[in-house]
């Protein structure tokens, strides 16, 4: 089986346009809800969008059994004020992918949203983290190290005790977290390079502080193959050199995992032989921001299964592992 860890929503339109209307009134005139069929979740489902064909389409070409979905990070608004419409807009996503799971269970996974409104608590988010995990059965959560979505207001580095009572919720319900900014306020750096800037700060800061000795039990997961780390490994490592005998970066590194959304054969080789296939999950983000024709192979650049699968370095029980063998393990899947 291969199961992608990385994967959002593909939702009806109902759910874009309930966002338009909150954020047009700013919640005076009420929460409201989203009001969708289950044929109009299961027609988003199969609807082109953003590939050569629909969501679950895709998954069938390029070779993907089953997802852990989650929101559409671009979509999150976690900057929007009044907070309200965070959380509201969060909670009908969360609803709505809930949904969608049920009707299509041998294919989505859910994993849900926090309503993380700049500037509020973090412990705000506990209560829709609870109701994802213990109401709506889904294995984990993503989250926003950038809440403020890169509009000149920096957030608290994730070794900041701020997260603190995050990790100590994610402990106590023993699911993982995984790593992904959302939006971008800023023209010079557009959302989808502001992903791998934000996964790139995230890496350094929890494994430059003490939060995976103070959380040994954390489960993190960092998108896109850790943002710019793996390429620049040589430099954190070397920097480490001046810390206490067995605070290496790499071995800190080895402590978060990894998906694989990586788009060339190069990126994910460099990836799996840095840290390691054992800290690895596959994530192809199918149909998402590579699901465009590759001119060279006639294949969307997120067709990576076959790019693992050819990797003669690896033993057969590595590629399981990275496959689906990580991802049953660490988000406790029971397929």
């Amino acid at each position: 089986m291969i199961i992608d860890c990385h994967a959002h929503v593909s939702a009806p339109t109902e759910l874009w346009a309930y966002k338009a209307s909150i954020l047009s009134h700013r919640g005076v005139h009420g929460r409201g809800r989203v009001e969708v069929s289950d044929e109009l979740l299961i027609a988003a489902a199969n609807k082109k969008e953003m590939a050569p064909v629909g969501h679950l389409d895709m998954m069938k070409r390029n070779g993907i059994d089953m997802q852990l979905v989650s929101p559409r990070p671009f979509q999150m608004m976690h900057s929007a004020k009044p907070a309200r419409v965070v959380h509201w807009f969060t909670e009908e996503t969360n609803t709505l992918i809930a949904r969608q799971t049920k009707l299509l269970p041998d294919k989505f996974i859910g994993v849900g949203g926090l309503p993380q409104a700049a500037g509020e608590p973090i412990q705000n988010v506990l209560p829709e983290l609870e109701r994802c995990i213990k109401q709506l059965g889904f294995k984990g959560c993503v989250l926003n190290p950038d809440p403020y979505e890169n509009s000149g207001t920096e957030a608290p580095p994730l070794g900041d005790r701020y997260w603190y009572p995050l990790y100590e919720k994610l402990c106590e319900l023993d699911v993982p977290a995984h790593i992904h900014a959302t939006g971008s306020q800023s023209e010079r750096t557009p959302y989808t390079l502001h992903f791998i800037n934000e996964e790139s700060i995230a890496v350094y800061g929890l494994v430059s502080s003490s939060v995976l000795d103070d959380f040994p039990n954390l489960k993190i997961v960092i998108s896109h193959g850790g943002g710019a780390i793996p390429y620049q490994i040589g430099r954190f490592q070397s920097g480490s050199m001046r810390n206490p005998a067995g605070k290496r970066f790499l071995d800190g590194m080895r402590k978060l995992y990894f998906d694989t959304v990586l788009y060339s054969e190069g990126a994910l080789r460099l990836l799996i032989e840095t840290v390691g296939a054992d800290r690895c999950l596959f994530g192809a983000e199918c149909p998402g921001v590579g699901s465009a024709v590759n001119p060279d192979t006639g294949r969307t650049f997120d067709d990576i299964v076959p790019y693992i699968k050819k990797f003669e370095w690896l033993d057969e029980t590595s590629k399981k592992m990275i496959f689906e063998d990580n991802a049953r393990t660490l988000f406790k899947l029971d397929l």
